[in-house]
């Protein structure tokens, strides 16, 4: 279920290493305690749903600590998702539920006393048929009166996928990926800050699904298939076979992504874009927007929007055919590899309940996002309505 595994993201190798060049940058900003060691603590709790049956529930802590003065900061991270589906995908294969329990941990530092600075993580994720481990580092310089900061950064991680109740010893695939990042941010004025990174991932392996299965059709009967047949139709139409998901062995990810921020007298406002192409033929195209405002020192509230289109990879097929003696030779039932489109729309909330001279010390938090996906050539549905709404708690001493 790669849209609610979110540690298996470690696919969004390049996110990682930004991840690393916020910290950094994070670390040289002034602090209301720059005089002493800087420590933060939260805990959240997430749950998503959507309408084709998937449910997560996903607690999670965070720590950070550091030392503006001295440059250092080091932070880490756990969660547990809890996932529950029940997916038309799912069903396709004879089985009613499926449950499991992922787990998964970072841990990061920063160095950057002046000009210079560096940055090192490690990852892990955990669950019974997926285990992936993962780690980079950054290197940043400041420029201009550290009006500019030039970001570059790698990261590799390993992922090995097996079956759930057979040991990795008698079957796994196993899947490496490197990822390459550049960044440039610039402080235009006292209120502005522009970013623009470029990022690459190679990946190599087999990223299969074990247990997806394809339906074949005679020739003759795959152009007729209709976009959403429903599970019984396309039982009734497919031949008897049914071979597994056959992806290819590489992929190289591009990706070009431009940021803007501005804080106004009592609000922010942040925009993003990013363009996306790869080795399998997907172009991708994201527009993302938030604008946060104060409601005084205690208060903040905002709205968020974001837009997603892809097309599809040069394999995909809404019905593959087979005149049984052979199949396709790539074939795939994943829709996230299909044509779609998404739309994102929700908020957030913040609460500082501290004391009258540090607000922040104690914050409560809630995000709620409502995603519309329709899927333009897909089995099954063309439609997908998902819910995520986390409630959060976080300490500052």
């Amino acid at each position: 279920m790669a849209r609610v595994r979110l540690a298996r993201q470690l696919s969004a190798l390049g996110a990682r290493i930004a991840t690393l060049g916020a910290i950094a940058i994070a670390t040289t900003a002034p602090s209301a305690r720059a005089e002493g060691i800087v420590a933060r603590a939260a805990s959240e709790v997430a749950a998503y749903s959507d309408t084709d049956h998937v449910a997560v529930l996903t607690p999670s802590i965070t720590g950070h600590v550091a030392s503006p003065t001295a440059g250092w900061s080091v932070d880490g991270s756990y969660l547990v998702d809890v996932i529950s589906a029940a997916s038309v995908d799912i069903v396709s294969t004879a089985s009613q539920q499926w449950t499991e329990v992922r787990q998964a941990g970072t841990l990061s530092a920063t160095y950057k006393p002046h000009t210079l600075g560096a940055s090192v993580l490690a990852s892990v994720s955990s669950e019974p048929d997926y285990l992936s481990y993962a780690f980079g580092g950054t290197a940043q310089a400041d420029f201009d009166e550290r009006n500019v900061s030039v970001l570059v950064g790698y990261a590799y991680a390993h992922d090995t996928i097996g079956r759930t109740g057979t040991p990795f010893s008698v079957f796994s695939r196993t899947l490496e990926k490197h990822g390459v990042q550049a960044s440039v941010t610039r402080v235009v004025d006292r209120s502005t800050l522009f970013s623009l990174a470029l990022d690459m991932k190679l990946e190599r392996g087999d990223p299969s699904k074990p247990y997806r299965y394809i339906p074949m059709f005679a020739p003759n009967v795959a152009a007729s298939v209709p976009v959403g047949a429903s599970l019984q139709v396309v039982t009734a139409l497919r031949s008897p076979g049914r071979p597994l998901e056959q992806l290819p062995l590489e992929r190289d990810r591009f990706a070009l992504t431009a940021k803007l921020a501005r804080r106004f007298r009592r609000s922010t406002a942040r925009v993003e874009a990013r363009v996306y192409g790869d080795s399998w033929s997907l172009i991708g195209f994201t527009a993302d927007g938030r604008y946060l405002v104060d409601l005084g020192r205690r208060f903040m509230i905002g709205p968020h929007a974001r837009y997603y289109v892809q097309s599809a990879v040069s394999f995909w097929k809404l019905a593959y055919a087979s005149d049984g003696t052979s199949v396709p030779a790539l074939r795939t039932g994943d829709r996230e590899l299909g044509p779609l489109m998404n739309l994102t729309g929700g908020g957030l909330a913040r609460y500082a309940f501290g004391s009258m001279r540090d607000p922040d010390a104690w914050t409560l938090g809630a995000d709620v996002d409502v995603t519309y996906t329709g899927f333009f050539d897909d089995l099954y549905i063309t439609k997908r309505l998902a819910s995520l709404v986390s409630l959060s708690v976080e300490a500052r001493w």
